[in-house]
């Protein structure tokens, strides 16, 4: 009989250990399910984050939304500068950011990225009349403009020297647009599809010229080693979106010619 009791006692044993490890694998499986995650965005960065009558639009505001929604999670956006959303996750006042961020080693440093959402590239920017500047070779006493906290920024400051031509910095995308369209600046240094899109949505008197300057690539970013679950979640979202079509839709919505 005590043979018979032990071995029934351990069998209750390992069938507790069993469902634990089951309950504790569901409960990770909902971890952020009902959640609810501050989103860092720049409302001054059209076709990807942008504000109409009080509403959020743009390729990131509709793409985290649909991420959210097909994994199950909450979000409140947090528009804010550019610049200030890094910080801002430093901080532990954002959860993610999705601000048409290109993937950086400097930034890699700071934040874990998810998968590349998006194939961008730098372009010089200038003036609809200006028909001397189409290359970077043709910089040399000209004055560059660029928005803070971009990697327009940081290719124009590593590249003013070999250049020869001077940086001007903005807070915010339209002021430095302006300033190239009144003269102010000689050329600017932005995201290819942002100017693009900003071109042909306004009387802007600018055009793009010469080559892509490089091929940067955007991804939604969240504080390193933090919310490892979450951007699990974004990177299956993201990959669910493709798969589905609903990916595409979001971006011929905006960009479609």
């Amino acid at each position: 009989m005590k043979k018979w009791t032990l071995l029934a006692l351990l069998l209750s044993v390992l069938l507790v250990l069993a469902a634990c490890g089951e309950g504790e694998e569901a409960a990770g499986e909902a971890g952020i399910e009902g959640e609810v995650y501050k989103v860092g965005i720049d409302t001054t960065y059209p076709p990807f984050e942008y504000e109409v009558d009080g509403e959020y639009e743009g390729i990131d505001v509709d793409l985290i939304r649909a991420i959210a929604e097909n994994q199950g999670f909450e979000i409140e956006l947090e528009p804010m500068d550019f610049g200030g959303i890094i910080p801002a996750l430093q901080a532990g006042q954002l959860d993610v950011a999705i601000a048409g961020m290109s993937i950086t080693d400097e930034r890699k440093e700071i934040v874990d990225f998810s998968e590349p959402y998006f194939d961008a590239g730098l372009t010089l920017v200038v003036h609809e009349d200006n028909e001397e500047i189409t290359s970077l070779e043709d910089l040399e006493g000209k004055t560059v403009a660029v928005k803070n906290g971009t990697t327009g920024a940081t290719f124009a400051m590593e590249n003013a020297d070999e250049y020869g031509f001077e940086v001007v910095r903005f807070e915010d995308s339209p002021s430095m647009f302006q300033e190239v369209a009144n003269g102010g600046a000689d050329v600017l240094i932005e995201d290819y599809p942002v100017i693009s899109y900003a071109i042909s949505q306004s009387d802007l008197p600018l055009k793009t010229v010469g080559e892509r300057l490089n091929g940067d690539q955007y991804g939604i970013a969240v504080l390193k080693g933090e919310n490892q679950e979450l951007l699990e979640a974004i990177n299956e979202g993201l990959a669910e979106l493709r798969e589905s079509g609903e990916y595409d839709e979001i971006l011929n919505t905006y960009l479609a010619e």
